[in-house]
């Protein structure tokens, strides 16, 4: 089944630039490349880019909420290097979908329908079932080939990991005027670290958002969305960090968030996106939208508009 099938069709803080009551933002510039960062697993929207300091014990991140560089707008101390990269991103806190909660599908509906697209650094893998998880005719290069030549003080600013030197790999390809990029932050849920946070194994707990994905992330998209400004190809490319659903605000029995399709937060810049936004909002729990609720079709078709 085509994506169509499965999906029907107040600004947080003070201080915060609002977009409520506003359709997607166009492209300025020509749009002539997107790279999507795939946080594979299901992001949690309160440990990440919705925290709710004031929520209820049993709903409240252990995570601090911590000033960005857009006064009135917070994320999680998971992120203090994109927190002060806030002024060239947007957040949207509304995303939803009404699809099963399956990582295959989720993964399916966050990704454009691009032949040919480039994909980093390899395939997704075993994400618990057996659906078309969108990367069928994409193609895969190494970004250590990609990469070789960068000097090594830039490659260091991104970051050892291999989803760092993958947002390197994809800096270099939009450079050369590749049109859509998708990096895969991981490639499997299960028995390695990824957003997929039950808190039991072989699944991901809070400590692997703390110790693993939040910081690789955080170094990497600071890293990718400065260089991407600095070189002026952050007005021409849009970055996109999607997910498959959020978490559950409520806690589980082990201590961990199950999966969640009602609401969840996207992280969006560069490409017409105005930095420093916040498109949409959650409820007091992270639960469900507040306004401007946006579907993974919508976001897409954003995506799709390049030159």
């Amino acid at each position: 089944m085509r994506r169509r099938e499965f999906i029907g069709g107040t600004a947080l803080a003070m201080g915060a630039r609002e977009a409520q009551g506003r359709g997607l933002p166009q492209p300025g510039a020509p749009q002539k490349s997107c790279i999507l960062l795939l946080m594979v697993g299901g992001v949690s929207q309160l440990d990440t880019f919705d925290p709710k300091p004031e929520a209820p014990s049993h709903i409240r991140s252990p995570f601090k909420a911590i000033k960005t560089s857009v006064p009135g707008m917070q994320i999680s101390e998971l992120f203090p290097k994109l927190a002060r990269e806030a002024h060239r991103f947007s957040l949207i806190r509304s995303m939803h979908y009404p699809a099963p909660l399956l990582h295959d599908e989720g993964l399916r509906l966050a990704q454009p329908e691009l032949a040919r697209s480039v994909v980093l650094p390899r395939q997704l893998g075993l994400t618990g079932g057996n659906l078309a998880q969108g990367q069928d005719e994409a193609h895969f290069l190494n970004p250590g080939a990609l990469t070789a030549t960068v000097p090594e003080r830039l490659r260091a600013r991104y970051g050892s990991s291999l989803f760092g030197q993958s947002c390197l790999a994809a800096r270099c390809l939009v450079e050369t005027e590749t049109r859509f990029v998708t990096v895969n932050m991981f490639d499997t849920v299960f028995g390695a670290p990824s957003w997929d946070m039950h808190g039991y194994s072989p699944f991901s707990s809070f400590a692997t958002y703390r110790d693993v994905a939040g910081p690789i992330f955080d170094m990497a998209v600071s890293a990718l969305l400065s260089d991407l400004d600095e070189r002026g190809l952050l007005d021409t490319t849009m970055v996109v960090g999607a997910t498959e659903f959020g978490r559950s605000p409520y806690l589980n029995p082990t201590g961990g968030r199950d999966h969640w399709s009602n609401c969840w937060s996207t992280l969006v810049a560069g490409g017409g996106w105005p930095g420093g936004e916040i498109y949409g909002s959650s409820d007091e729990h992270g639960a469900e939208p507040r306004d401007n609720p946006m579907t993974p079709l919508q976001l897409v078709s954003r995506m799709q508009a390049v030159a």
